[in-house]
């Protein structure tokens, strides 16, 4: 059977490999085909409050219409895509299949409901229609289990040439098994009305995708292995970690090949960008880090001017121009 375990996580969605991202508040309109993220000419946002831990990651904006009259949004928050080609690896803090992070949203302070969009893909095209035409659940999590075995041998073959079905192995009686090949893309939207001038508060909170490995590449032993160096050089880039970094980490975890100090990596994206896509810059941003007994190194990116790998930043004028993409490292 394909079954995505649901299970309460104190550090929220884990995948091994590579985390998903979330995504900040953005406009977007609907049109077939999906949602469409679009800029706001109309609506600044004033300020954005972004708190992130490996429990939780919460948000606050204050947004405001500097138009002459009222101004309709779409407001869309992007949930992490899912790779279900990830199969068993995946296990998830919730076991609703269209919130399966925990996505709660208030506005001025009261707690508010939203719509969602949910649609798969195999590349860039969209198989929902046909996934639903097939009565198989897009994300099948919760009551929504999905067993490959139990459909037609013509409609499993169908569906692997078309992508839908990736090979996953042989049973004991050597039958080939399979397991769905499509990533899941999950946005929740409301409409929101901005009056002219008057401040709109909106507040997000979410368990956020963490990426788990139960050892580190960045561990001396394993950094100088030459057959990693690519490796290696990739976390250096994605995370820009630094010489003080990996000194600290040296005495966090000895130099043992083994990992006799159990040291481990946790990783969370967050789709920052997005902010870019109301009027002018956020004139205030402030990011402020949970890192607990953990090491923590990021790409501050513009946020460099006010920050060296800061754990709490603030900036002003402050245009999003790269996702923050998080690396924890030490026992968990």
């Amino acid at each position: 059977m394909y079954r995505l375990r649901a299970t309460i996580l104190a550090t929220g969605l884990i995948l091994s490999g590579q985390s998903p991202a979330v995504a900040n508040d953005s406009a977007a309109e609907l049109s077939i085909g999906g949602l469409q993220f679009t800029r706001s000419p109309n609506v600044e946002m004033r300020s954005e409050d972004l708190r992130i831990s490996l429990d939780r990651v919460s948000v606050r904006y204050e947004f405001v219409n500097i138009s002459a009259a009222p101004v309709t949004l779409t407001v869309a928050f992007p949930l992490p895509d899912i790779d279900l080609s990830e199969g068993e690896s995946i296990s998830f803090p919730a076991s609703d299949p269209l919130n399966f992070v925990d996505f709660e949203t208030r506005v001025d302070g009261s707690p508010i409901k939203f719509n969602t969009d949910q649609r798969a893909f195999v590349g860039d095209k969209d198989v929902s229609a046909a996934l639903r035409e097939l009565k198989v659940p897009l994300l099948p999590l919760g009551a929504q289990q999905f067993r490959p075995q139990d459909l037609p041998a013509a409609t499993r073959t169908k569906m692997a040439s078309d992508g839908l079905l990736m090979p996953a192995g042989s049973d004991e009686r050597g039958r080939p098994l399979y397991a769905p090949g499509w990533v899941v893309k999950t946005a929740v939207y409301r409409e929101q009305t901005f009056p002219p001038g008057k401040p709109v508060i909106v507040e997000h909170s979410y368990k956020p995708s963490v990426g788990a490995s139960t050892d580190t590449i960045l561990r001396k032993p394993l950094r100088q292995d030459k057959a990693l160096a690519k490796e290696f050089e990739r976390y250096r880039k994605d995370y820009c970690v630094s010489e003080e970094f990996l000194g600290e980490l040296d005495r966090m975890a000895g130099t043992s090949r083994n990992n006799g100090a159990a040291v481990q990596e946790r990783r969370i994206s967050y789709v920052l960008k997005t902010g870019a896509n109301w009027a002018g810059p956020i004139k205030s941003f402030h990011l402020a880090i949970d890192k607990g007994s953990r090491l923590v190194s990021y790409c501050p990116g513009k946020l460099a001017a006010s920050a060296k790998q800061g754990l709490d930043v603030t900036a002003a004028d402050f245009t999003p121009d790269r996702d923050i993409k998080l690396l924890f490292v030490g026992k968990f």
